[in-house]
């Protein structure tokens, strides 16, 4: 195991933000109303609750492998970009990851609990692999080579096949606002259903997606009222792991004038700081009790501190990790280990505390 980062490394990362991320205390949603990952988690949460032995043993190997085993806390190596963003698009900064091996040796070497990618990628490596390190197959995607483009996700697995290949769990993405959302809640509603039918956990990217979404100015994909209500959906036909991207406002009910909100949400339940607003989404994975993994987002130009900075509000606001791809795997090998290793060294400080 690597060496974990110190505290004060941590700080020298985050700069400015230093003492705002990891001073703050929050006054809206207590701390002792969640559900905090932790090395029980099985246990806790999932053996009460109707999932069947081969769940519970499938969960518990996600969780019990890579740097971060057995504390409750997830780094997943997500590739799937290439169906959506194209191969290209995902692989020219490093094109050793148009080879599918090399994205499961980063996520071996680089400590993660599991690999999250495409059928075709697992599929071409899965005998040699599968019995190493947990993998998750995304089993819908969008894809922009129609023309003029679409947005909607479609199947391009089944079931059947990831319980064959050998997979722990299957991942799917949602676009909640869409035209084809209501859908694709079906569909995924009744992949889900049939995964924990043969055993696998469920892990929902809960995305939304329409252009009424963004208004003056102000994108409220990512306010956190809006993406916190898709994450109770997400539940609510039974993920049992909900992906979601770090929320950077609040009140997108009120300014697109959609759906229902309480006045509450955004006077004691929220503020303005970022880990009281995904600690809002937290909230609404039953208190915490489905675990919530933010999204690492694209590659920028300083990938370490916005990676850090993620995982800090992550777990500080009582969420159970991080699921980061680009930001690792369009780097050379040693530099994408040495990112995830640093997420990873968020979890395993204990000095960095649910707020």
């Amino acid at each position: 195991m690597s060496q974990v980062l110190s505290m004060n490394k941590i700080e020298s990362i985050l700069e400015d933000k230093a003492d705002y991320l990891l001073g703050h205390k929050c006054k809206t949603i207590d701390k002792s109303r969640l559900h905090v990952p932790g090395p029980d988690w099985i246990d806790t949460i999932f053996s009460p609750s109707d999932r069947s032995i081969r769940v519970l043993q499938n969960l518990q190997s996600i969780f019990g492998h890579g740097r971060l085993a057995n504390t409750g806390y997830l780094s997943i190596l997500p590739v799937d970009q290439g169906i959506e963003h194209s191969a290209g698009a995902s692989f020219a900064p490093n094109p050793d990851y148009f080879d599918p091996e090399n994205i499961i040796k980063l996520a071996i070497e680089g400590g993660c609990n599991a690999v999250a990618s495409t059928k075709g990628v697992l599929a071409s490596v899965a005998r040699k692999y599968a019995h190493k390190i947990p993998l998750i197959m995304k089993i819908n995607h969008n894809e922009l080579m129609t023309y003029p483009n679409t947005f909607d996700q479609i199947m391009f697995s089944s079931i059947e096949e990831a319980a064959e290949m050998g997979c722990r769990a299957v991942g799917a993405t949602i676009y909640f606002g869409s035209e084809e959302s209501s859908r694709q809640i079906v569909d995924v509603a009744q992949a889900f259903e049939k995964a924990h039918e043969y055993g696998m956990g469920t892990i929902l990217w809960c995305y939304l997606r329409n252009p009424g979404f963004k208004k003056d100015g102000t994108d409220y994909h990512v306010a956190t009222d809006l993406t916190s209500q898709a994450n109770h959906l997400g539940v609510t036909i039974k993920a049992d792991i909900i992906k979601q991207k770090l929320p950077e406002n609040n009140g997108g009910f009120n300014a697109i004038d959609t759906g229902k909100t309480h006045k509450k949400v955004y006077s004691d339940l929220s503020s303005d700081h970022p880990i009281d607003l995904c600690r809002y989404q937290v909230a609404n994975n039953y208190m915490g009790r489905m675990g919530l993994i933010n999204s690492g987002g694209a590659s920028g130009s300083n990938d370490l501190r916005d990676a850090i900075e993620t995982a800090v509000i992550n777990k500080r606001a009582g969420g159970m990790g991080l699921i980061s791809g680009r930001k690792a795997f369009q780097k050379p090998l040693n530099e994408g280990i040495s990112l995830l290793n640093a997420i990873q060294d968020v979890y395993l400080d204990p000095s960095v505390a649910l707020a």
